[in-house]
């Protein structure tokens, strides 16, 4: 039988099992209006933001990944070496880097030399070979330290300079072949040959009896028609003959005679009508002093006799002067007479010897020496032209295989197409330039944003970024062999400011920064800006829970969401984000 206190605990613990379970049954129970109160959206709040005060920064992304910039296969332009055996790789391009000047590879035995140029080698280059390939060829040798004149000619400067290259490298310069030295030393002698030859038969024609006559003809000619040259030019530089120079100074001297003997007599003249009359002697108080001889006076017949004097000398005067002037006249003639006898010497003296010379010509013509002579010249002339087109081309060359001219060097031979011993027929390697590039695209709005030169960075999974900048945009981004986006995108590419640390083929993020404030601004979201009716920029400030004043700002740049703005703000304020 149980006890009264342990009956009373068990009855108490089955009232309070008893009630739990009526609270919790009763807690579950709602009624209708009690479930729909409880399922209704709670009050709407606002969405806000905080404005922040810091740099912004705008960049258009891109993914890419690292490579050897400007990829550009090569292969080569002709033959390597003078003849046109089997062309194979002795010693294949090895990758890595490669400098101006430097040995690509071998074929043959021959080097290939890498040398900086945009005009492709298309041709051997020989002695006197001219053009803007020969012109690159000329500014490479001087980067290379030769001095050599940037004439756009291959000449001996320039092959001096090349013979110099290949021989630093330890090759010898592309010289003559054995059968080209042969075919020259054939056109010398054919030269000497036809020159002995047009030698003995103009000696038989000069020699030859039909034209011996004809030539002393000839020769007689000539000196007649130089002795009649030699008479003109001497009457030409003489004024007058002695005989006339004789006679003309008689008739000078005459002229003067008769000029004395005119002016003796009108002195005479003179002097007889100008004597004073005789005076009286003495004085009235002294004694008288002794009286000189009178005078006569002149008489009317004295005076008479002088004047015909006077006449006749003016008479003989002007007789000698008309002797004067006919003496010169007659020297004159004399000298127009015997000069139109000398020119008519001398044109006759040179008609004979035009007529000897065609005497002679028409001989030598008729004579079977002088077709001999004709046809010894011909053969001259060939020979000489022959030996000079060939001596044009000949000596030190560079066959169109031995040289390849690349845009830009140094550079890294990336892929290596053939090896040692295969033929070479097509493409032998690939080079790039031996800094990294980031290939990308973006689309064409934002495109329009980039400009090269601008500041970008390139970030690697690790998170590490390297500084960059971005070198092209559109077309001249595109690498070599790519097809044009269809998708309306861009090409894009950025170069990194340094290789160390990076590694070809890595996969990485590249960003271009296309503007950014220079200090510190207030920033919001865009979402947080308003264009009201009037097209100003406005936010909405929460001032108070849910209770906002409206403020009009000014926007600037653009950054990842955000936006610069100026106005009534200040940072920590929070703005309403509109449509939230």
């Amino acid at each position: 039988m149980k006890s009264p206190r342990r009956l009373l605990a068990v009855v108490v613990a089955g009232v309070v099992i008893i009630a739990g379970a009526g609270w919790a049954v009763g807690a579950r129970l709602r009624s209708p209006a009690d479930e729909a109160a409880r399922r209704a959206a709670p009050a709407a709040s606002l969405v806000t933001a905080a404005v922040e005060r810091r740099k912004l920064v705008s960049t258009v992304v891109l993914s890419g990944t690292l490579e050897y910039g400007s990829p550009l296969p090569i292969s080569l332009a002709g033959v390597v070496g003078g003849t046109g055996e089997a062309q194979r790789a002795t010693r294949a391009p090895r990758q890595g880097r490669i400098r101006e000047g430097g040995v690509l590879m071998e074929v043959n035995g021959r080097p290939v030399f890498a040398l900086r140029g945009t005009v492709p080698m298309h041709r051997t280059i020989a002695p006197g070979s001219e053009g803007d390939d020969v012109k690159q060829l000329q500014q490479a040798l001087r980067r290379l330290g030769h001095r050599v004149p940037v004439t756009g000619v291959f000449d001996p400067a320039t092959i001096a300079a090349v013979t110099k290259l290949y021989a630093k490298k330890g090759y010898e310069a592309q010289q003559p072949t054995l059968t080209d030295r042969q075919t020259y030393d054939t056109l010398r002698k054919a030269v000497q040959t036809a020159e002995e030859t047009l030698a003995t038969e103009q000696k038989a024609l000069d020699q030859g009896r039909d034209v011996l006559p004809l030539k002393v003809k000839l020769a007689n000619a000539e000196k007649d028609l130089k002795s009649a040259r030699a008479a003109l030019e001497k009457a030409e530089a003489q004024e007058s003959t002695p005989e006339d120079e004789t006679k003309l100074a008689a008739a000078e001297a005459a002229v003067r005679a008769a000029g004395e003997r005119l002016l003796e007599a009108e002195q005479a003249l003179a002097a007889a009508r100008n004597r004073p009359p005789a005076t009286p002697a003495g004085t009235p108080t002294g004694t008288p002093a002794p009286a000189p001889a009178p005078t006569p006076e002149p008489t009317a017949a004295d005076t008479r006799l002088l004047e015909l004097k006077v006449d006749n000398a003016r008479a003989d005067l002007a007789a000698a002067e008309q002797a004067l002037d006919r003496v010169l006249e007659e020297a004159a003639q004399n000298r127009q007479t015997r000069l139109e006898e000398l020119r008519k010497a001398v044109r006759t003296a040179d008609e004979a010897k035009v007529t000897a010379q065609q005497a002679l010509r028409q001989a030598r013509q008729l004579s079977p020496s002088r077709l001999k002579v004709s046809n010894a010249r011909k053969d001259l002339a060939a020979a000489k032209e022959l030996l000079a087109e060939y001596t044009r081309t000949y000596g030190v060359s560079i066959p169109p295989g031995e040289v390849v001219f690349l845009p830009k060097l140094p550079a890294r031979v990336q892929k290596v197409s053939v090896k040692a011993g295969q033929r070479v027929e097509a493409e032998v390697a690939t080079v790039t330039s031996s800094t990294f590039m980031v290939t990308g695209s973006v689309e064409a709005a934002e495109s329009e944003l980039l400009r090269p030169g601008m500041k970008a960075g390139v970030e690697l999974d690790t998170g590490k970024s390297y500084p960059a900048t971005l070198t092209a945009v559109g077309e001249k981004a595109k690498m070599p062999g790519a097809e044009a986006g269809l998708d309306g995108t861009q090409p894009v590419l950025i170069t990194p400011t340094s290789a160390k640390g990076l590694r070809a083929g890595t996969a990485v993020t590249a960003r271009v920064t296309v503007g950014a404030t220079d200090e510190p601004v207030l920033v919001v979201p865009v979402a947080a800006v308003i264009t009201s009716a009037d097209g100003k920029a406005r936010v909405l400030v929460e001032h108070a829970t849910d209770r906002t004043r409206d403020v009009e700002v000014r926007t600037g740049l653009t950054a990842d969401g955000d936006v610069e703005v100026s106005g009534a703000l200040k940072e920590g304020d929070r703005v309403v984000i509109s449509g939230a």
